[in-house]
């Protein structure tokens, strides 16, 4: 099952290496604060074994769509749960939001000219 969420990323944590019996692998986190709800949420994601280069990509202030899984284990008669991005995409603003609704600005010459005082309606009524 996977999930996307929208948010501005707070804070990028340092780059994790190691090494397990399968070889290196390497994991990075990241907080992101949601703005799809009335009350924002804070999100920690990890990226884990970043092959898309990822890791370089995410820094503060900026904002993302997160692609991610959630994962739960037991260890020791405890669970933990991971929420594992394993998409990242900048989002790119949109000049048609609230400022596109908007009417083009008003100048005095948008006013057409009006007739001499001398000219009568010709409407019927």
């Amino acid at each position: 099952m996977s999930f996307k969420t929208t948010g501005k990323v707070l804070q990028v944590l340092p780059e994790i290496k190691g090494t397990s019996a399968r070889g290196e692998w390497k994991k990075q986190d990241f907080v992101i604060e949601t703005a799809e709800e009335q009350y924002p949420k804070k999100i920690c994601f990890t990226l884990f074994n970043d092959k898309n280069g990822t890791f370089d990509k995410i820094k503060p202030n900026m904002e993302v769509e997160v692609s991610f899984s959630i994962e739960s284990r037991e260890y020791n008669e405890k669970w933990f749960s991971n929420i594992n991005a394993f998409r990242v995409d900048l989002v790119q603003p949109n000049n048609n939001g609230a400022a596109g609704n908007n009417p083009p600005p008003y100048s005095p010459s948008d006013i057409p000219p009006t007739g001499d005082s001398d000219d009568k309606d010709d409407l019927p009524f």
